[in-house]
């Protein structure tokens, strides 16, 4: 067995704002992962029918523990992971999870700081692809948080913003034309499923109209498409 794995992030808002974001389904939807047709699903297994809660905000889904200490109004998030050969069956979607829930954080914590939790679209690619896309897009992968960036290789025109998150795998940056909006890059774990990695790719905005998002999803997955690379397994 491995040590317990730490996931953390500062929000700039109480504690009494962010627990409902933990609680409240439509809340949850704002944030957690991305739309699609199981995505309601998804979030009352994780969150109602297998979270419980204990006081002083801590909650506990499945072995992964949520817990908010807020300081001067502002409220750190922990998730701490039962460590890995704690449970056989989720040991292979260990690494996955993790990333993931890295992920989600910054979703959360960009949700509430930027937007109050305002209704979100969202688009998601993944896949295996013949090109680094945060090179790609002139992403600074090595900056630091709070420096600002402006590309003019996006899939959509030129993005610029600032820097969020950067983890060693992982990139976080606002989208200012796009509300502003989140795209978060990342390098999809080594798997037996995937054996040779990956990226993901969530981009979220704010105010635009279905036929705007609809545009931008088409130019996003029209690039991730001409970058991807057939993964081919032995019959």
């Amino acid at each position: 067995m491995t040590e317990p794995v730490i996931i953390e992030t500062t929000i700039a808002a109480p504690a009494a704002t962010v627990w409902p974001a933990l609680r409240d389904p439509d809340l949850i939807r704002r944030w957690h992962g991305w739309h699609y047709d199981g995505l309601d699903a998804e979030i009352d297994t994780i969150f109602l029918t297998g979270g419980t809660e204990s006081e002083d905000y801590t909650l506990s889904l499945g072995e992964d523990v949520f817990t908010l200490r807020e300081d001067d109004g502002v409220t750190t998030v922990r998730i701490t992971r039962a460590p890995k050969g704690n449970n056989p069956e989720w040991d292979e979607w260990y690494d996955d999870i993790t990333e993931g829930w890295t992920t989600f954080l910054e979703q959360l914590r960009f949700g509430i700081e930027v937007h109050a939790l305002a209704v979100r679209r969202t688009i998601m690619v993944e896949g295996r692809l013949d090109i680094d896309p945060r090179a790609a897009f002139g992403l600074p992968i090595d900056a630091e948080v709070g420096r600002t960036y402006r590309s003019t290789t996006a899939p959509s025109g030129t993005i610029d913003g600032i820097v969020r998150l950067v983890t060693p795998h992982q990139i976080a940056v606002t989208v200012d034309r796009l509300g502003p909006g989140l795209l978060i890059l990342g390098e999809l774990p080594v798997h037996p499923k995937r054996p040779f990695g990956g990226w993901l790719m969530v981009l979220t905005s704010y105010g635009l109209t279905e036929a705007a998002h609809d545009e931008l999803s088409q130019r996003w997955q029209s690039w991730w498409d001409s970058h991807r690379v057939a993964v081919v397994t032995n019959a």
